[in-house]
């Protein structure tokens, strides 16, 4: 046992024990003696050990994951406060825990773990900002499940074991870091991994500092300075499935809802509900199709692939939201159609686009194209629209005429706003409530009013005039087609649920970019408008 003068009380001294250093793990585990341990190792929880699930971009638009990522929007905190989000990884705890939540580990950094604890003079610490009155029993079955045996597995406290308040996580995890290093004063080296950059780099600061302290005898010499080294990990983000997120947030936003309701919110708070933005309707082409038909875009010599967007992910029907006359028609979202490659156009070499007719010949279909075509790439600057424009089409040789079979669809993003009485299904499609009024010839009776094309028009612009997602190289598609996506790649057909297939585990890598802080949320490249998901607009 030894003392150090503690600032917060004028110089008194704090006393530092394995006893009271306990007090800050939810693990009822007795701590290794203060002589045995020359080491000392740190690891982060999410996206560094476990693959935590984000907001899937594919599913939400960009102010909504800012929302979902807030804990000061919704009165049970969000995202990354509510256990259900982490309980519903995979298949649901109940699944997963007998099969230890089998594929969603970095097994890389579950071997070190493993090795530190076999390590008998290096101390183990799992450290996590999740709350301790939330998280604590779950995490503790998804750790124990892998059998990681952590000497000390910390989450934060409402209030720390001398009465702390924490104003961020970063705070939390620096005052119980300072809390180890002193009890474990014969410790020699500490390691922290950690996936976060801006943590990272805290980190660093911090031991940098502290050891500053120590040679300068700003603290007491209760220890020599020691080796710390924090090594950044490649964040290891995944998503649920996509139905089951959806049904979590739905959860979360009816348990907001039913406490705005029966008066238990602070003034002002509003309620909230899930609305959806059509993007365009279309007969949707299966993921297994794009490669064969992006085989039939003809790059001009000396195009810069950087410049092109590869989609190939639908026959146009209506752009934005389909009325219901012209969704009967075509049998319904769901309905199938075959269709055939016909011919191949390119447009101010901006556009490369595919002809198609449906198989048989007799069948019926609605597209507002004058002639039914696949938009196979765009490049920078041009627009999905110019199809429309074509008028010269080159026939393609029969190894090259790919039949496939369509399924109608919407290429949806979600949005949660605050919930509005009387609106009508129409006027929720629209983000912009200035936008919404309903005029003589609209959308409902089959024809665009001049204020819905002039929303929409906007949103075109912001969409290809702000979007990076273009790629190159190996025809990537990125986030913005279906085609290497969280959404599309493990769980179905990217963007949109209606007709869109789903299915799977829900597993993929999230934006690296996408996850920050628990509480940092001014640091979040959230709630900025990202349109780089809506892929194919018209």
């Amino acid at each position: 046992m030894f003392a150090v003068p503690n600032p917060a009380s004028n110089g008194s001294p704090a006393t530092y024990t394995v006893t009271s250093l306990k007090r800050w793990s939810c693990d009822d585990k007795n701590l290794p003696p203060v002589a045995d341990i020359k080491a000392i190792h740190v690891y982060d929880f999410d996206n560094t050990l476990f693959a935590s699930p984000l907001p899937n971009r594919q599913i939400w638009n960009g102010p909504t994951v800012g929302e979902l990522a807030s804990p000061d929007v919704f009165l049970n905190g969000g995202w990354w406060h509510d256990s259900s989000i982490l309980a519903a990884t995979g298949e649901g705890v109940e699944k997963e825990e007998p099969r230890a939540w089998k594929g969603w580990w970095n097994e890389s950094v579950v071997s070190l773990v493993e090795l530190t604890i076999q390590q008998k003079d290096a101390l183990s610490v799992l450290l996590t900002g999740r709350s301790e009155s939330g998280f604590a029993e779950l995490i503790r079955r998804i750790v124990k499940s892998k059998q990681l045996d952590f000497d000390m597995i910390c989450l934060k406290p409402a209030i720390g074991p001398a009465n702390q308040k924490f104003r961020s996580t970063m705070e939390f995890k620096q005052e119980l870091l300072k809390d180890i290093v002193h009890t474990y004063k014969d410790a020699e080296e500490i390691r922290v991994y950690e996936d976060r950059v801006k943590h990272t780099k805290g980190f660093r600061d911090f031991f940098f500092q502290f050891n500053k302290d120590l040679m300068s005898g700003q603290i007491p010499q209760s220890r020599k300075p020691f080796v710390a080294d924090v090594v950044q990990v490649t964040e290891n983000a995944t998503q649920l499935d996509p139905v089951s997120e959806v049904a979590e947030v739905q959860r979360m936003i009816n348990s907001h809802n039913a406490l705005v309701k029966a008066g238990d919110a602070p003034l002002g708070t509003t309620p909230y509900q899930i609305k959806k933005t059509v993007f365009y309707t279309g007969y949707m082409i299966p993921a297994s199709m794009t490669d064969k038909l992006t085989s039939l875009v003809k790059l001009p010599q000396g195009t810069p692939e950087s410049e092109i967007r590869y989609l190939a992910n639908s026959i146009l029907i209506t752009p934005k939201p389909c009325p219901k006359s012209i969704l009967d028609k075509v049998g319904g979202i769901g309905a199938k159609v075959m269709w055939k490659v016909t011919g191949v156009s390119c447009f101010e070499n901006k556009l490369w686009a595919a002809r198609v007719e449906p198989v048989p010949k007799s069948q019926k279909f609605y597209s507002e194209n004058p002639i039914p075509t696949v938009v196979l790439a765009i490049r920078k600057g041009g627009r999905p629209a110019d199809a429309g424009r074509i008028v010269n089409w080159q026939p393609v040789p029969d190894e090259q005429a790919y039949m496939f079979e369509s399924v109608v669809g919407e290429k949806v993003l979600l949005r949660i706003e605050e919930e509005q009485a009387n609106e009508s299904e129409w006027e929720s499609y629209f983000p912009n409530k200035s936008h919404k009024r309903q005029h003589e010839g609209s959308p409902q009776n089959g024809i665009q009013s001049k204020h819905f094309r002039q929303h929409h028009d906007r949103e075109d612009r912001r969409a290809y005039g702000t979007s990076s997602n273009y790629r190159g190289g190996n025809r990537d598609r990125g986030r913005g087609g279906f085609r290497n996506s969280s959404y599309g790649s493990r769980g179905g057909r990217g963007g949109g649920f209606r007709g869109g297939g789903g299915g799977g585990r829900g597993r993929g890598r999230g934006g690296g970019n996408q996850y920050k802080s628990l509480d940092d949320v001014g640091d979040r490249n959230y709630g900025q408008p990202n349109y780089d998901d809506a892929d194919n607009f018209y």
